[in-house]
């Protein structure tokens, strides 16, 4: 038997998702988007292969606010980067050994990686066992990849992943 609501976080996230689109919160807005968040995951169930199991929500909070200011400070940073003398850029593909194991906290991190201006998940290898990312600056990847690991990598361990 199915549950009645299986991803509860994904309807949320859905539900939110719809208000800023149709950027309303009238009631029948409201009422469509919770219509929306229910349907879509209940319907869309037999394609998750594992459930998300998040150990600790303020961990993800954190993370989340990390990454928006990162995204910030980078959008400055490669802006400076690519409006100055070309010769500053040295773009470099990095391999980052992973320590994720799980699909889930390995799509997050190549997807934030990717948002972060200057860097880019070019590919991940075959045994999923290391990151391939390339970076405007690619200079020092021992930093790139110390930078990643503590700012992103390690916060993903600590929500979802067992040890």
């Amino acid at each position: 038997m199915k549950p009645l609501l299986p991803h509860p976080i994904l309807s949320l996230m859905l539900l939110g998702l719809w208000l800023l689109l149709v950027n309303s919160i009238a009631p029948g807005q409201i009422l469509l988007g919770a219509l929306l968040a229910w349907l879509i995951p209940l319907y869309t169930v037999r394609f998750w292969t594992a459930q998300v199991r998040i150990r600790r929500p303020l961990s993800l909070l954190r993370l989340a606010g990390t990454v928006l200011v990162d995204i910030v400070v980078a959008n400055l940073a490669v802006a400076r980067l690519i409006v100055g003398p070309m010769a500053r850029i040295q773009p470099a593909f990095i391999r980052m050994p992973l320590r994720l194991q799980g699909n889930v906290g390995v799509s997050l991190l190549a997807n934030i990686v990717t948002l972060t201006p200057g860097t880019l998940s070019a590919s991940l290898s075959p045994d999923r066992s290391e990151l391939i990312i390339h970076a405007l600056q690619g200079h020092d990847p021992g930093a790139i990849i110390a930078d990643i690991r503590t700012r992103y990598e390690q916060p993903l361990l600590d929500a979802l992943e067992q040890r």
